[in-house]
């Protein structure tokens, strides 16, 4: 019996379909169908009650695929640590980055640790849309806030501060703002999550929280988008420092009001299971650390933040 196959068996049993198996596994349909006839053969049971419309477990595949499923896990585990222990650094990267962040900066730095270690290939998923490790084929996202899910876990890489900011062509032509409300003075461009317009800012200063709510021309599910409207001099945007960095450095955008913080954020790197921690995993948990606290530490020297 093959491990290959035992991976196909799983699949199907996790989306219910040999087709979206197929698909989730990057294999034609026929060679997955094939696969669970073989494990099937082997072990002299049918795993699956299939009808034209529906596939669901059979009463021995309810016992079996648990089983499966651990002895499958036990042998990745034991083959991560044989790997670790040897120092040996290859296999494919599949990491889930938010637009801004991956785009400008976490590709240059998965750049350089492909030339270092070229065992080693990359599948990058670049979106700002919430990744689902059971749906979507990533191993890791590196994504801004703490995990949600208290079954996954997670290497935090660096407390994040959030800056206003916009272009020095569009600050020499409106009044700089100095206080939260005079931000309804300006073009406000707003990022949108979830079709939820985030148009309700908070700051703190002195102990006080501001809590304003404002109004802009310009919206976008996009972070990416959202910098270059910014960049562009069409407004007035909050956004995380790191994905505004090299913008801050180079003089093409400007953070004002830094007395009024508006509510910082956490860079973590985020794995669906303990399990599923590598030596490159490990790896990339200290390169992040490493470039993005640099980079903070250039934007706190030039004042930005």
């Amino acid at each position: 019996m093959l491990i290959e196959d035992l991976h196909v068996i799983l699949k199907v049993a996790e989306f219910r379909s040999i087709t979206a198996a197929a698909t989730s596994l990057d294999m034609q349909t026929a060679t997955a169908s094939a696969a669970v006839k073989r494990v099937e053969a082997s072990l002299g049971a049918e795993l699956f009650v299939r009808t034209t419309r529906s596939l669901r477990l059979s009463p021995a595949g309810e016992r079996y695929l648990p089983q499966c499923e651990e002895a499958l896990k036990m042998l990745e585990q034991a083959k991560m640590n044989m790997r670790g222990e040897l120092g040996i650094i290859d296999g494919e990267i599949r990491i889930a980055l938010s637009s801004d962040l991956g785009r400008n900066l976490v590709t240059p730095w998965l750049d350089e640790f492909l030339l270092k270690y070229p065992t080693v290939s990359l599948r990058s998923n670049i979106s700002d849309s919430n990744i689902d490790f059971y749906r979507d084929s990533v191993d890791m996202a590196l994504r801004y806030g703490s995990p949600s899910d208290a079954n996954m876990y997670g290497f935090k890489i660096c407390d994040v501060p959030r800056v206003i900011c916009a272009s020095p062509n569009y600050l020499a032509k409106h009044r700089i703002p100095t206080h939260p409300n005079d931000l309804l003075e300006h073009n406000i461009l707003f990022y949108q999550l979830h079709d939820v317009l985030q148009n309700e800012w908070r700051f703190s200063h002195e102990d006080t929280t501001h809590k304003i709510k404002l109004n802009g021309n310009r919206a976008s599910n996009d972070g990416d988008l959202v910098r270059r409207w910014c960049v562009a001099g069409k407004g007035i945007a909050i956004k995380s420092c790191l994905d505004l960095s090299d913008d801050l450095l180079s003089g093409r955008l400007l953070s004002m009001m830094n007395e009024y913080k508006p509510t910082a954020t956490e860079l973590w790197l985020v794995c669906p299971s303990r399990q599923s921690i590598t030596p490159t995993v490990r790896l990339l948990k200290d390169l992040f650390r490493e470039k993005a606290n640099a980079i903070l530490e250039r934007l706190a020297e030039k004042g930005a933040i």
